[in-house]
């Protein structure tokens, strides 16, 4: 014979009204960092700006704060639009924030930038001479 056990009631519970969260959560959530840790490493490294003063990771986010995010896409500048503490598809993620006019422009004319000194870098035709690498080891400051 079988012990039928009642179920939890989710409706009993309260459904708190969000009004600040972690900036390392939040920019995990926001798909700034693909890792939390990695958020808030960069906060530890002064990447990230929270209206104009730098971020630790514990400090709160509201709505309508202004961000500066320094990551390996480029350079943000953000407002905040909404809170979440979890991470969601790209399409909700995208909805947190919205980036400034000038940022937009700025990481357009970097990537473009960056795409144009790719044409005219020369790779080398082949693998490195004895005396290529030697002079690869002795710029590098090794010997």
């Amino acid at each position: 014979m079988r012990t039928i056990r009642p179920s939890r009631r989710t409706d009993s519970c309260e459904h708190k009204t969000v009004t600040s969260v972690r900036v390392d959560k939040w920019l995990w959530a926001a798909r700034f960092f693909k890792t939390r840790s990695l958020a808030a490493r960069a906060c530890e490294l002064s990447r990230i700006q929270s209206n104009g003063q730098t971020a630790k990771p514990a400090r709160e986010v509201r709505i309508g704060d202004m961000l500066r995010i320094a990551n390996d896409g480029g350079d943000f500048e953000i407002e905040v639009l909404l809170l979440s503490e979890v991470r969601g598809p790209a399409s909700i993620a995208q909805a947190l924030y919205c980036e400034t006019e000038a940022s937009r422009e700025l990481r357009q004319k970097v990537a473009a930038e960056r795409k144009a000194l790719q044409q005219f870098e020369q790779l080398p035709a082949g693998r490195p001479s004895k005396r290529d690498r030697r002079h690869i080891i002795q710029f590098r400051g090794r010997a």
